[in-house]
């Protein structure tokens, strides 16, 4: 026992001493030895146990490439191998980093550092195996990733074959090799590259000869030629469209890449087609066809100029050409007949040949006769050419032309004139003219033996003459007969418009035509028109207008424009007509009334009626109505002027006229109405008393009228004819919504017809008024004017008041006054607000009146009663006797606008002759 620890600590010593690198683990296992060792001695023989011995094993291979991944086996060969550990060796080195528990394999990326010898043993429990044999490891050089072309459609690889079908220029580019170990993915280094060059298709193209086109009789060759670097070709002819092989025959000769015909015809005329083979190898050419067409045999056409007929002296030049058009001819020239004896001529001191060409210089009448040429073309000698033959005729006398004109007598200027050179062989002639003297050569027509002579002014007249010539160098004929030309001032035409340049729409428009200074001439008149005109229609009958007259029976907006008009005679034509406008006036004409001096009379006085249409003042007839009646003495005022003096009662009534004129009476409509109001030298009986008392009235406001004196009824005049006015009682007449066609005359009438007080109402629709007198205003008193609402709620604050058109002033208060008014202040006169304008009124101011101190002092001196009574008598008798007085001043009134009612004179109870004029309305004074 002694003996085994001794020996245990003496080998414990030696191990330290010996192994002091070694791990603490490996000293213990040397212990656990030596212990097992002794333990081994003390046990019978049947206890001990066999070691087993692994085997080592190498996967894929021994010899592997960089980079493969290699697996290592420790294989023990026993049934209970997952329950033992294994270590691996290298060069004779425990690998334990390489160790795994119970796993018997290794693996690793290879690399050069891994190369040498593996063995390995197995441990379990205190039971060791025996170490494998030793196993060794070569890492080779670089593996290399392989890649390779699959097969698809024309592609096939055997091995180490690729075979590549139908090949197509796609197909052109580098291919190499790699060769692949089986079930391993190692490659070898790629091979070297090979470049495929593929080469399109060789054509085949065939070339005719002599060409394209040829005649009948000729030979042709067709040759194929094909665009390769092969020569050793096998061809294949074929003829339109059949599949066979074109052979020799009794008219083709096929040899190789030629075909040959002879004695081409018509019928040989198709495509031809050759494909050529490569022997020993599929390559065959892509054809290309080759035709001709087969024509007839061509002829030479012989032109002779200038002409087959010249005179003598000309140039004459023949010239032989081709049907064919070709330059590369040989020709030859004779003289004489084809059928009989001809001669060859050839370039003499008279003759030139130059090619086609045969030229004649001065040609007489030795060299008329038959001229042809033949001609042969190079390389072709079975085609020739032969002309038919030309007479040429040589005339010895020289031409005179003849001069004429179109004009027999004289030329107006403003015309042109055709001047003809009449010459029988015109149209291969060129023409000269000159005037006043065969020296100055004024045009040339080329080819026109007629001259067109404009003629401005009368210069343009004089002597002509003209010649004609051709040729190179120009042979000229006789001068012609001398010729005059005379020329006079052209006469100027004229156009008047009737009935006016101003006419309304409807009208009947008459435009006439004068040729001034034309004397009898017969003319042929035509029109035109310049400016704005649009009318179309109008433009087609203006072309197919030759009369004197144009007439338009109603004329509408589209006729405005100018008109001018021409004189033609024969060739000539007289100077137009300046241009003369017609204007056509949108809508209907109206006729406008004017009283004058005024529409308030006495017996005895005179007025004057005017009418007139605005804008038109040119043919008019008028005619005169009174109380919607036609005048019987109308007539008298057809002129424009209806004039009554001495004015009668029975001339009192509403005027109104109307116009007309051409021939098929166009008429205007009628003028407003202007009212004639003539009275007797006595006061009046009756007053007409309006209510409101204004005469500008709101439509839909009522109204109220009376005669203050019985056995008088209301009468008025609006806008057709006299007329009871509405809602009539008795004396009294009572509206209850006004209307505009309420405006008019309203006066008192008499069962006798006696007609009193008369006053103008106007009635509007818009929302401003001017309220003013009725009547008359008389000198020097005060003129008050307002402008006024339809709403009577709004004030009027700021107005604007006019007088005919004009601003006279601006009031806040919307009322004007005029103090002392004189017969300067009669006129129109409106207003102007924001809320609208009022219609205008007329205010007239009259003188005073020579009976205002009588009547005062008759009404006002009621204390001396007999004084005065005998005093009225007097100053009674000495009126009547006057026998012409001013009216009174309810019988005033303006011109065609309100006469406002209700004025009254008042004069009070006084010895003072001072007047007081007082204007009522509505009852109260204003």
């Amino acid at each position: 026992m002694l003996l085994l620890t001794f020996f245990l600590e003496e080998l414990e010593v030696k191990d330290l001493a010996v192994n002091s690198i070694k791990s603490k683990r490996s000293i213990m296992g040397s212990r656990a030895l030596l212990l097992f060792l002794f333990l081994m001695c003390l046990i019978p023989s049947g206890f001990t146990q066999e070691r087993p011995k692994p085997l080592a094993k190498v996967s894929p291979d021994p010899r592997v490439f960089r980079g493969e991944t290699v697996t290592l086996t420790c294989d023990l060969q026993r049934e209970d191998k997952d329950a033992w550990e294994y270590t691996w060796f290298k060069d004779g080195e425990s690998q334990n980093s390489f160790r795994e528990n119970r796993i018997a394999t290794y693996s690793f990326r290879s690399a050069e550092t891994r190369n040498g010898v593996y063995t390995c043993s197995a441990q379990k429990g205190s039971l060791g195996s025996l170490v494998s044999d030793p196993l060794t490891l070569t890492v080779m050089g670089t593996k290399f990733s392989s890649s390779s072309m699959p097969p698809y459609g024309r592609n096939s690889i055997n091995g180490d074959t690729l075979t590549i079908k139908d090949i197509v220029a796609s197909d052109q580019k580098e291919y190499w090799c790699q060769a692949e170990m089986e079930g391993r993915s190692v490659s070898t280094q790629p091979s070297s590259h090979l470049s495929l060059t593929v080469l399109a298709s060789p054509k085949s193209v065939v070339n005719v000869t002599p060409d394209t086109i040829v005649y009948s009789g000729e030979t042709v060759v067709l040759k194929c030629v094909i665009e390769s670097e092969f020569s050793d070709w096998r061809y294949m002819w074929v003829k339109g469209g059949v599949s066979w092989e074109l052979k020799s025959s009794d008219r083709y000769t096929v040899n190789g890449d030629t075909v040959t015909i002879r004695e081409v015809a018509e019928s040989d005329m198709d495509q031809f087609w050759c494909r050529a083979f490569v022997n020993g190898r599929s390559i065959s050419s892509v054809p290309k066809h080759g035709e001709f067409s087969v024509k007839p045999s061509p002829r030479s056409t012989l032109t002779v100029s200038p002409d087959s007929h010249v005179f003598a002296g000309e140039r004459v030049y023949l010239k032989c050409s081709s049907t064919l058009g070709l330059t590369d001819w040989r020709f030859e020239w004779f003289k004489g007949s084809k059928d009989s004896s001809s001669s060859l001529l050839l370039s003499s001191d008279r003759y030139s040949v130059d090619a086609d060409t045969l030229s004649i210089r001065e040609a007489t009448e030795a060299d008329q006769g038959q001229y042809w040429c033949g001609g042969r073309r190079p390389g072709r000698p079975s085609l020739t050419l032969n002309s038919s033959s030309v007479l040429l005729a040589v005339n010895s006398a020289k031409p005179k032309p003849y001069l004429e004109s179109d004009v027999t007598d004289e030329e107006l200027t403003g015309n042109q004139m055709y001047l003809t050179c009449d010459f029988r062989y015109y149209d291969q002639w060129d023409f000269y003219w000159y005037k006043n003297s065969q020296s100055t050569e004024i045009n040339l027509t080329r080819k026109q033996n007629v001259y067109l002579l404009e003629i401005n002014s009368e210069s343009d007249g004089g002597q002509f003459w003209c010649r004609a010539g051709r040729g190179k160098p120009v042979f000229y004929s006789q001068y012609s007969n001398a010729a005059w030309i005379n020329v006079t001032a052209s006469p100027k035409a004229v156009v008047t418009v009737l009935p006016d340049r101003r006419v309304f729409k409807g009208e009947q428009v008459s435009l006439r035509c004068d040729v001034k200074g034309g004397g009898d001439t017969e003319w042929i008149y035509s029109w035109g028109t310049e400016g704005t005109n649009q009318n179309n229609q109008l433009k087609n009958i203006l072309g197919r207008t030759f009369t004197q007259e144009l007439n338009i029976s109603q004329v509408d907006q589209s006729h405005s424009g100018k008109y001018f008009c021409t004189g033609h005679t024969g060739t000539q034509r007289s100077q137009s007509s300046e241009a003369v406008p017609l204007t056509v006036i949108p809508g209907e004409a109206r006729a406008a009334l004017r009283v004058s001096p005024g529409p308030w009379l006495t017996e005895g006085d005179s007025v004057t009626l005017n009418c007139e249409v605005p804008d038109s003042s040119t043919g008019w007839r008028f005619s005169w109505f009174r109380d919607a009646d036609l005048l019987s003495d109308s007539s008298r005022g057809a002129g424009g002027s209806y004039k009554l003096s001495p004015a009668s009662l029975q001339h009192t009534g509403v005027y109104i006229c109307r116009a007309q004129r051409g021939g098929a009476a166009y008429y205007t409509q009628n003028s407003s109405m202007e009212l004639v109001w003539v009275s007797d030298a006595a006061s009046s009986p009756v007053s007409l008393v309006v209510s409101p008392s204004r005469g500008q009235h709101f439509s839909f406001d009522s109204l109220s009228l009376s005669c203050d004196s019985s056995g008088w009824t209301v009468r008025r005049y609006t806008s057709s004819n006299p007329e009871d006015c509405s809602s009539q009682s008795g004396s009294s007449c009572g509206i209850s919504s006004l209307q505009e066609s309420d405006s008019g005359v309203y006066w008192c009438q008499s069962d006798s017809g006696e007609k009193r007080s008369p006053l103008n109402i106007t009635v509007t629709q818009e929302d401003v008024i001017l309220e003013s007198p009725a009547g008359p205003v008389t000198e020097g008193e005060t003129l008050t004017l307002l402008c006024s609402h339809r709403s009577r709620s709004s004030s009027i604050l700021s107005a604007a008041f006019y007088k005919d058109g004009s601003l006279i002033q601006n009031q806040t208060t919307g009322e004007m006054s005029i103090a002392a008014v004189s017969e300067s202040d009669e006129g129109f006169y409106s207003c102007r607000t924001e809320g609208g304008a009022s219609p205008r009124s007329w205010i007239s101011v009259r003188a005073p009146s020579s009976r205002f101190p009588v009547v005062a002092v008759a009404i006002g001196l009621s204390g001396c009663a007999l004084l005065l009574m005998l005093l009225f008598l007097l100053l009674f008798t000495h009126n009547k006797n006057k026998g012409n007085l001013k009216p009174a001043p309810n019988q005033s009134q303006q011109e065609n606008l309100p006469l406002n009612p209700g004025l009254e004179l008042n004069v009070p109870c006084s010895q003072n002759t001072t007047k007081k004029t007082t204007l009522r309305e509505s009852g109260e004074n204003i």
